[in-house]
C-alpha cells in the first residue's frame, strides 16, 4: 500500500511544473528530443544530491541552520532570474538552431544540474517526503529510502524525456514563427522569474 501511494504521490510531484520541466521543454523546443534527454538527465542529476542529503541527514544541518538555508536559497533566486533575464536577451535562445546557436550537450547537463542544486528546498522536501513511505519497524530503513530514491530518480527522467519529446515533436509548428516564439520566449522567462520568486518567499520550516 505504502509502494502504491509512493508511486502516486512521486508522479504527482514529478509532473507538476517547475524549473526541470522548463528546462527540459525548452531544450526539446529549441534543438530536438536528443538534446531534450540530456537535459532530462541533468535534471534528474539535479536531484540525486537533494536525496542523498536527505537520506545521510545532511538536509537536517541545513534545516537547523538559517544562515546556511538564506545563502544557498537566495543562490538560486539569483541564478533562476539569471535565466530569466538570459532567455529575453538571447533571441536565438529558442529558434531554429542556426551556426553556433546551439547549447552544448555539457551545457545543458551542467545549467540542469545547477538549477535544481540551488533549491534547498528540494533537500527540505525529500526529508519529509521519503520517510512517510518506509514501513513500520522496516529493519534496514536506509536501504528502503535508497531505492525509494532511485524509482523516483527513474521516473523523473522518464516523465522529462516526454517532456521533450513532446516539445520537439511540435517544435516544427512554431519555430519561425515570430509572434509564436516571442511568446513562448516571454513565457519560459516569466517561469523562471515564477520559480525565483517562489523560492525567495519560502520560508524555513
Amino acid at each position: 500500500m505504502l509502494y502504491n501511494d509512493f508511486l502516486v504521490t512521486s508522479l504527482l510531484i514529478i509532473i507538476s511544473p517547475g524549473t526541470g520541466a522548463i528546462i527540459t521543454l525548452s531544450a526539446g523546443l529549441r534543438q530536438g528530443k536528443r538534446s531534450a534527454i540530456i537535459a532530462a538527465a541533468g535534471c534528474t542529476l539535479g536531484v540525486l544530491p537533494h536525496m542523498l542529503a536527505a537520506i545521510t541527514g545532511l538536509a537536517a544541518l541545513l534545516h537547523a541552520s538559517p544562515l546556511l538555508f538564506s545563502i544557498v536559497k537566495y543562490t538560486g533566486v539569483a541564478y533562476m532570474l539569471f535565466m530569466a533575464w538570459q532567455t529575453l536577451r538571447d533571441k536565438a535562445l529558442l529558434t531554429a538552431a542556426g551556426p553556433g546557436s546551439e547549447i552544448s550537450h555539457s551545457a545543458l547537463i551542467i545549467q540542469a544540474i545547477v538549477a535544481n542544486l540551488l533549491n534547498p528546498k528540494l533537500s527540505l522536501f525529500f526529508l519529509a517526503f521519503l520517510p512517510q513511505f518506509i514501513a513500520t519497524g522496516d529493519v534496514h530503513p536506509t536501504q528502503s529510502m535508497l531505492i525509494l530514491s532511485a524509482i523516483f530518480a527513474a521516473m523523473t527522467f522518464a516523465v522529462f524525456s516526454l517532456y521533450g519529446a513532446f516539445a520537439s515533436s511540435v517544435s516544427h509548428y512554431v519555430l519561425g514563427n515570430h509572434r509564436v516564439m516571442s511568446g513562448i520566449r516571454w513565457g519560459v522567462a516569466l517561469a523562471f522569474s515564477a520559480v525565483g520568486i517562489r523560492l525567495a518567499l519560502a520560508v524555513q520550516q
